[in-house]
């Protein structure tokens, strides 16, 4: 349930902050006041991208704010599975705030990305507009429409269809892969021999490449590293007498002498013990590391001949030995598939006849449900478009068949409708008018309303084209569906206005100069005027006062919540 929306800053809106209730809440307004702006303001606060200079004031700070209340446990877990968490009281807050052409989205205070944005609103409300109806022109629209009437058993079956699908195009696109002539096959299969030799001869290991270019730097440099080596040894053996190694002796030798005489001598003596050792250690290790430095030619040449190879390897199959012996792995099945070309083509003919059946097999069940669900759907629109003036009206689906098997199916299907006795039925994107489309779409929309657990409908003008008693059927429709769902609609329509549980009026108005939208919520008495002029136009007389409140007590009586 949208239970406050808050916009400042936004087209002709300054700061407007509206709370709507439960059941029906409907926006009146004369032509011109802005009621197109509160529904740009409702779709930029959904996630819709912003117009272009859709603030007022550009060196202000655009605002939009929508605050649902979500009480569906089924509806919070989907909320929860986007990555957005409810507050405790089950409140989802969203606002985009607008700065110099940049938006900031958040969620709960979490900022979010747009699609994020609209991904979370498309679970809290949906709106209907005056263009979205005009999809039931497209007939690709109208099994969309089934499918999600009828999604809890239809949505298990497109899947299956989707998996048997993939897997066949798999099979498909990899029989193309392989087909080729004779000469084309041959060539291949020695090439892929020569490749996999090739490989296979320079007998390479997961990071041996490492090894043998760390040896190879060593060797190249062992002149360099031996030099210096040399020249610490000299410096901490005993070579020369001034040596470390030499001078260490010397004092050990003079503290010998004296170690007795004072019991701290000794312990420092200890400590130079320790000294002369670790210096001795340290020139064994390091003599044999010079010793192990000393490398005759043919041993570099081997070294620099084996990083030759695994170079030359790597420049041609891979750039890491991991991705060279993945290369291997695929030239041998490669290989093995060319070498037995026949016998491979014709297990994979096999599959792909496996796969051809298994995937009809699915599509034919996802057709035999579709046609299932239709037939629901289709009886609860005849029953809605009746309740809707609609007389003697018939209304179906026709059910084609697609040349190939898509990964949604094998279906081509579409509305049917005859909405005058002796009429043929006839494609509905062939014959419905402006008028008799807005009352299919309520009806389809109050039939949709019933399956699913979306909390806030909105309609922007639902009403286009109908007037008179269809009206007032409309107008007890929307009634119906505020049952269960909250509904938000302008209109222009006294009869819907009526119905209204909170009737708000938009008017644009000067303001220090400047052109305002305002939002403001009517209390019965002023809704009563509102409707008298719905009714009367410019001129509001007392018989149009008593119309509108007659009007008003007859909406009381028809609403039963």
């Amino acid at each position: 349930m949208l239970l406050n929306v808050h916009i400042k800053n936004i087209a002709l809106i300054d700061d407007a902050n509206v709370n709507f209730t439960d059941n029906l809440n409907i926006l009146t307004g004369e032509t011109g006041a802005g009621k197109s702006i509160i529904m740009g303001a409702l779709k930029i606060g959904m996630g819709d991208k912003l117009p272009k200079d859709i603030v007022r004031e550009p060196d202000k700070e655009g605002f939009c704010q929508l605050l649902f209340l979500v009480d569906d446990p089924q509806v919070i877990e989907q909320i929860r599975d986007l990555g957005v968490e409810p507050s405790e009281d089950g409140e989802i807050l969203i606002t985009r705030r607008i700065n110099n052409s940049r938006t900031i989205n958040t969620i709960n205070d979490m900022a979010v990305t747009a699609a994020k944005l609209r991904e979370v609103s498309a679970l809290l409300i949906d709106m209907h507009t005056q263009h979205q109806q005009q999809t039931l022109l497209k007939k690709a629209e109208h099994m969309k429409l089934l499918d999600k009437y009828g999604r809890a058993s239809i949505d298990p079956l497109k899947q299956k269809v989707a998996e048997c699908h993939r897997e066949y195009v798999t099979l498909r696109r990899e029989m193309d892969e392989l087909s080729m002539d004779e000469a084309e096959r041959s060539r291949k299969v020695e090439f892929l021999k020569y490749q996999i030799a090739e490989i296979e001869s320079a007998n390479i290991k997961t990071g041996e490449d490492e090894d043998v270019e760390h040896q190879y730097n060593r060797m190249v440099n062992s002149r360099d590293i031996v030099a210096a080596a040399s020249d610490v040894y000299s410096v901490t053996g005993y070579e020369s007498s001034s040596s470390a190694g030499n001078e260490i002796g010397r004092a050990l030798a003079s503290m010998k002498g004296i170690k007795d005489l004072d019991g701290e001598i000794d312990g420092l003596y200890s400590q130079l013990e320790n000294i002369d050792a670790l210096l001795n250690d340290f020139n064994v290790e390091l003599n044999d590391y010079m010793q192990s430095m000393d490398f005759d030619d043919s041993e570099f040449r081997s070294v620099e001949s084996r990083l030759d190879v695994i170079n030359d390897i790597k420049g041609k199959y891979g750039s890491t030995l991991e991705e060279v012996l993945k290369y291997l792995e695929d030239s041998r099945k490669e290989y093995e598939r060319l070498s037995e070309y026949d016998e491979y083509i014709a297990g994979l003919s096999d599959k792909i006849k496996k796969a051809e059946k298994a995937m009809l097999k699915a599509a034919d069940a996802l057709t035999a449900e579709r046609q299932k669900q239709a037939e629901n759907l289709c009886r609860d629109i005849r029953d809605a478009l009746a309740d809707l003036s609609f007389m003697e009206v018939r209304f179906d689906m026709v059910f084609d068949r697609l040349p190939e098997c898509t990964a949604n199916g094998i279906d081509d299907c579409y509305f049917v409708i005859s909405t005058n006795v002796g009429e043929k039925l006839r494609p509905l994107y062939d014959v419905a008018s402006g008028g008799e489309l807005s009352r299919i779409m309520l009806a389809i929309k109050s039939c949709m309303a019933s399956e699913d657990n979306i909390g806030t409908l909105v309609f922007d003008e639902i009403d286009v084209g109908i007037s008179g008693r269809a009206a007032q059927k409309v107008a007890e429709k929307m009634a119906v569906i505020s049952r269960s769902h909250q509904v938000i609609s302008i209109t222009h329509l006294p009869q819907i206005a009526a119905m209204a549980d909170s009737h708000y009026l938009i008017e644009k108005s000067a303001d220090e100069g400047k052109t305002v939208t305002r939002i403001v919520r009517l209390s019965d008495e002023e809704s009563t005027e509102e409707i008298a002029r719905l009714l009367g136009g410019v001129t509001i007389t007392e018989a149009v006062m008593s119309n509108a409140r007659e009007m008003k007590q007859m909406a009381e009586k028809t609403k039963k919540y």
